[in-house]
């Protein structure tokens, strides 16, 4: 599946599932240096997450600054050919100065056996045993 370099940034589209609705959200960071993934609350909210009493915010921190977010547990997370089910995403605001409606977080990656082909500038998905 080939990446769509912005500002020398890998970019990627990935596909959310959600109590039986699915959305495509492009623009989501593929990066390794972060240990989970996350989503923009407004469009996750399309799906029909949204925050709820009953939720625990945490703080998160990265070089882009800190964010107080929640956590969902979705159906599946699909990247290209690769789907990740009853996975675990975070959900914040997503403002970080520039166009940006995810991270795809390194627990993502593991799970797939993602190997990110920063010479084709692809990602390939091997079949686990």
């Amino acid at each position: 599946m080939r990446l769509l370099l912005k500002d020398n940034l890998p970019f990627t589209e990935v596909i959310l599932n959600y109590r039986g609705v699915e959305i495509k959200i492009p623009d989501v960071l593929i990066d390794t240096g972060s240990a989970s993934a996350i989503l923009a609350a407004h469009l996750v909210a399309e799906a029909g997450i949204k925050p709820e009493m009953t939720d625990i915010l945490y703080t998160i921190r990265g070089v882009g600054g800190t964010e107080a977010v929640f956590s969902r547990q979705v159906d599946s997370l699909q990247v290209g050919s690769s789907t990740v089910t009853d996975f675990e995403i975070e959900i914040g605001g997503m403002d970080y100065g520039f166009e940006i409606n995810g991270i795809l977080g390194m627990d993502y990656m593991l799970r797939a056996g993602m190997i990110i082909d920063l010479n084709a500038i692809s990602l390939e998905f091997p079949l686990r045993p």
